[in-house]
């Protein structure tokens, strides 16, 4: 199935028949056989005038040349009929002669110049020039689009005896070339019709090789995948040019690929700075400067929302003397169990934090009442006082806890810390192991 709807492996056929034209692929074959159609009918226009045009002279010239040839026969008859002036014989055989309805007039003039005989059509006025007329010693004839005009000495036994003057009209011929031209006219514009259908097929076929490689260009460039490749159709010109093209889509791909191993492999170390940037390296807890953001952020989600926070500052007790009489290995493994143990007690959304040394801080996003937030302050005092293991030796340490409210000790983040430090101080002038809320710090104890 992906095969039959990837352009780059259906048939030219196929795909000529199913998928829709692109407007760059239909403007090319439709510009081209625009062009092509254009050149075409130039050039049939061209040949069609100098054809009609040929075929008008020539058929002039057949007219010319049986008008003139039925005139010497009737010159021929005429000859002994002027010797003798036998006019009445004369009008005779013109009457003979004119049945013909392209005859528009008829003289016959002798030697002198004087009128033998006539003969006019209807309506026409005879235009013979008689001093032109008497001049003609050989047969010859002038055409124009109207008419045509006919001049036969006329012989007897060698000797000029007269000239007969023949005008006819061309108005039959004119008509019969029209009709010829109308007809030739229909033909060629089918022929036209039938070749545009031809052309925009073949041109179809001819360039659907660079329609279909156009086509993938602007798939790839929409959605950057460099693996399509576009078939080869033939070995000529275009054919090369999709090697070529395929080519480049190797390179992209190979660039992409490269580059997204680059962008990830660098996405991963940036992770890692920011993770490291955010993290005690010892506890693995968030370290001060993750703690100065995530308290502001939880500070103002609760103001947002007007949810309470509680703060707590931990500070351990004893730790020095751990320290001094076990080494600071010993007190780096004290600060690891009292991190796991403080966070096992913990929920998902409680934030605890190494601020250095073996000072910590705990945000309590919603944690509830007050009672729950002492409940805690104990338990957490609980689970660091327990002894710990240090190489096969107990020893135990505890924590001073101060405890600051959102919004009823501070509504600020600076005010917030102040408030909890105070009260984690004043858990220390109580004798340590203990703790205290802001809010119920006695004058004593301040």
């Amino acid at each position: 199935m992906q095969a039959k709807n990837n352009p780059s492996t259906m048939p030219a056929g196929d795909a000529l028949r199913d998928a829709p034209a692109s407007p760059r692929s239909a403007s090319l074959v439709a510009r081209l056989t625009r062009w092509n159609l254009a050149v075409l009918v130039s050039t049939l226009l061209l040949c069609f005038v100098l054809i009609a045009t040929a075929g008008w002279f020539s058929a002039q010239e057949r007219q010319a040349s049986l008008s003139q040839a039925s005139a010497q026969v009737l010159a021929n008859s005429l000859a002994t009929m002027l010797v003798f002036e036998d006019r009445d014989a004369a009008r005779a055989e013109l009457q003979s002669f004119i049945r013909r309805d392209d005859v528009l007039e008829l003289q016959v003039l002798m030697t002198d110049g004087k009128l033998f005989a006539q003969w006019e059509a209807a309506g026409q006025r005879s235009d013979l020039l008689v001093s032109e007329a008497v001049k003609v010693s050989a047969a010859r004839h002038e055409a124009d689009a109207q008419q045509l005009r006919v001049w036969i000495p006329i012989m007897l036994r060698g000797e000029r005896v007269g000239v007969l003057y023949l005008r006819e009209s061309l108005q039959a011929l004119r008509q019969q070339l029209q009709q010829a031209i109308i007809m030739a006219a229909l033909l060629m514009a089918a022929g036209i019709l039938v070749a545009s259908r031809a052309l925009r097929y073949v041109q179809r076929r001819a360039l659907w090789p660079l329609v279909e490689l156009s086509r993938l260009a602007e798939q790839v460039a929409a959605d950057q995948n460099y693996s399509r490749r576009a078939r080869v159709h033939h070995p000529d010109e275009v054919g090369r040019l999709t090697e070529r093209f395929n080519q480049l889509l190797r390179r992209a791909e190979a660039w992409q690929t490269e580059l997204n191993r680059q962008l990830r492999e660098e996405q991963a170390a940036g992770q890692q700075y920011q993770r490291l940037a955010h993290e005690d390296s010892l506890t693995r807890l968030p370290n001060r400067l993750y703690f100065q953001s995530a308290l502001q952020r939880l500070l103002a989600h609760s103001r947002e929302h007007r949810e309470s926070l509680s703060l707590m500052f931990i500070d351990l007790d004893n730790f020095k003397l751990v320290n001094d009489g076990h080494g600071h290995e010993a007190g780096d493994q004290v600060l690891v169990e009292v991190s796991r143990r403080m966070s096992a007690v913990l929920r998902s959304s409680d934030v605890l934090c190494r601020l250095g040394g073996d000072e910590f801080a705990l945000i309590l996003p919603g944690l509830g009442p007050e009672g729950v937030v002492t409940t805690l302050a104990q338990r957490l005092i609980a689970v660091v006082r327990d002894p710990i293991l240090i190489n096969g030796q107990a020893v135990q340490v505890g924590a001073t806890v101060g405890v600051a409210s959102f919004p009823d000790d501070a509504t600020d983040d600076a005010g917030l810390l102040g408030q909890a430090d105070a009260a984690m101080y004043a858990a220390k002038r109580a004798g340590k192991n203990t703790y205290r809320q802001a809010g119920k710090v006695n004058s004593h104890d301040a």
